[in-house]
């Protein structure tokens, strides 16, 4: 029998990060696969900016980089009657309008990229390899059995044939939107599967002369009477700029999968590019189904799933690989604190309390962004007639100079600017503040939101709440300026003080002295660690110069002091008992 400390079921996203956190944290781990390689097909792309945060935080972040799309070449969300044909509009997408850029660049360090799944699963699996994860490809699980001290898995070598177990003292299941780890688990589920057929047609063509001029990841093409579904929506994605892409178009899943044949295929791709000459290989074709369903509960004993395991939803929003990689990130630092005895169980369930509302919000919008598009067909008359030459004559409809042309237009002009909920939800991304157990409220009430929620990303120090990044520079280097976000992380806490709080530095060093559990501490203001160069920590810290913020690994803010403590070892000590259920005693020497 086979041991380790983590089981890892499932190589994708979600899986991948669960391993790279894991080992970069010091855990044994090994991560299975069904299948003798990682996705083949670019299913996921979208890489957010919380998500590369992660990355940065695992030293991967500028990799990545290398092998993505960057934010710039994104930029134009394009609505046409083929690439070649017509134009309604474009709508800034992911961060790219003017008037938005400046709020995304001042919420990270990071800026967006197009990391398509093929890539980045050998990314994350590579470097999570190096660090000391075990990898078996071809290994099929097939179920599990677990006690309250250990998990028993039995898997299938699916090259011999050989069955055979494997035992750990945790299991994670990231096998997928069919997750037979959460099947047999019997995870509780709200929602439903196969809400409507879809399919993905992976070719390359050289469509340079009807791309580079307005790049995008996303180019929906509405062509009424075409074989693509509904009122004739597809939308062409890229995959490798300019000669590598993805169609996608939908299918009544009610009479089943089209027959398809390579030369239909070739007919959808030449009618949606709106160039019967141009030169097209096909690489592969498939089909899917949009779900929407959530698990409102992610663990049963040592056994727990994340990714799509816990949130079936379409790519709309572009959430699902980001999401995935976060849920593993929330994850892994607090299993390798129990794992290393230095958190109680108990801190494990958190992952639930944490991560059960981003499962069920992704899905609500991931789908509510899809009936977002109705808006389009509506304001342009599609509903009420299943005519095609009915439909166009509406759409050329908008061009009239008259009264219903005009409003027309307008409506048309306010459908594209809605689908802001679907390119630009800045907050749903980025807005997350958890309550749980590893999260200690300090009595104050939430901040609440100013502005849209779901569009805008609203900084604070609130405790659940991600770390603002603002830039300082460091002491001694003038040259140079770090993000806050770069003090926090790498598998540790970090308390964050001001002048004045120099009680919270004295209270840091007793507790290393005592404890095993990883901390830093940084002193921001003049002459300090780290200065305030361009005044954006003042005002966003939420706390006096000599209070604190204590920031979890995963960079989410476990506690804050807003003044000066009347006994900084014993409020920290005290802190970081609750927090690890643990009883972490102070030695009388230490009190000050």
């Amino acid at each position: 029998m086979l041991e380790t400390d983590v089981l890892i079921v499932g190589c994708g996203p979600a899986g991948g990060a669960a391993a790279l956190t894991l080992s970069t944290y010091g855990i044994d781990n090994m991560v299975i696969n069904k299948y003798g390689w990682t996705a083949k097909l670019p299913r996921a792309h979208i890489t957010n900016q919380r998500t590369l945060e992660v990355l940065r935080d695992m030293g991967i972040e500028e990799e990545s980089k290398l092998h993505s799309v960057p934010q710039e070449f994104m930029a134009n969300n394009v609505f046409c009657t083929s690439l070649a044909g017509e134009e309604f509009g474009r709508i800034h997408a992911w961060g790219n309008h003017p008037t938005r850029k400046a709020e995304y660049e001042l919420a990270s360090p990071c800026g967006y990229c197009d990391l398509q799944q093929p890539k980045m699963e050998p990314l994350l699996l590579g470097h999570a390899t190096k660090r000391g994860s075990k990898v078996r490809f071809n290994t099929e699980y097939l179920s599990l059995e677990q006690n309250e001290d250990h998990v028993i898995a039995t898997v299938k070598d699916r090259l011999t044939g050989e069955s055979y177990k494997i035992k750990c003292k945790y299991l994670i299941g990231a096998d997928g939107g069919n997750s037979k780890v959460a099947e047999d688990l019997g995870l509780k589920m709200e929602g439903k599967m196969g809400v409507s057929g879809s399919m993905n047609i992976l070719f390359e063509a050289d469509l340079t002369k009807y791309v580079e001029y307005r790049p995008s990841v996303l180019y929906w093409i509405l062509q009424p009477g075409s074989d693509i579904g509904g009122v004739g929506m597809g939308v062409i994605r890229l995959v490798e700029r300019w000669n590598k892409w993805l169609v996608v178009w939908g299918y009544d899943i009610n009479q089943g999968k089209p027959e398809m044949t390579d030369e239909h295929v070739i007919s959808i791709l030449h009618n949606l590019i709106g160039d019967d000459s141009l030169d097209i290989n096909v690489e592969a074709y498939s089909f899917w189904t949009v779900n929407d369903m959530y698990a409102t509960e992610l663990h049963k004993g040592r056994t727990f799933c994340v990714g799509d395991a816990i949130h079936r939803h379409p790519p709309t929003n572009g959430l699902g690989s980001n999401v995935s990689i976060q849920d593993s990130y929330n994850l892994a630092w607090k299993m390798a604190m129990v794992l290393k005895g230095q958190a109680a169980p108990s801190l494990l369930e958190s992952f639930d309390e944490e991560r059960l509302s981003v499962a069920k919000q992704t899905c609500y919008r991931a789908n509510k962004s899809i009936s977002d598009f109705g808006g389009i067909f509506g304001a342009l008359g599609l509903f009420d007639t299943h005519d095609p030459e009915v439909m166009k004559q509406r759409i050329d409809g908008r061009k009239d100079d008259s009264p219903e042309g005009s409003k027309k237009r307008e409506a048309l002009n306010a459908a594209i600017d809605f689908t802001n909920y679907v390119y630009n939800a800045h907050g749903i991304e980025m807005n997350q503040r958890y309550t749980s157990r590893a999260v200690i409220p300090d009595g104050t009430p939430g901040p609440g939101y100013s502005r849209d929620e779901e569009l805008y990303y609203e900084a604070t120090t609130y405790p659940g709440a991600k770390l603002p990044h603002v830039w300082l520079r460091k002491i001694g280097d003038t040259k140079k300026v770090i993000s806050t976000l770069d003090l926090v992380g790498k598998g540790r806490f970090t308390l964050i003080t001001g002048i004045g709080g120099h009680d919270w530095v004295h209270a840091v060093s007793h507790f290393k002295e005592q404890s095993d559990i990883k901390m830093e501490v940084f002193v921001l203001g003049p002459g300090q660690d780290y200065e305030d160069i361009f005044g954006d920590w003042m005002h966003v810290r939420g706390i006096q110069e000599g209070g604190c913020l204590l920031v979890r690994p995963d960079g989410h803010i476990a506690w804050r002091q807003q003044e000066r403590a009347g006994n900084a070892v014993e409020e920290l000590f005290n802190t970081m008992s609750q927090l690890t259920g643990k009883t972490i005693p102070v030695k009388e020497a230490t009190v000050s």
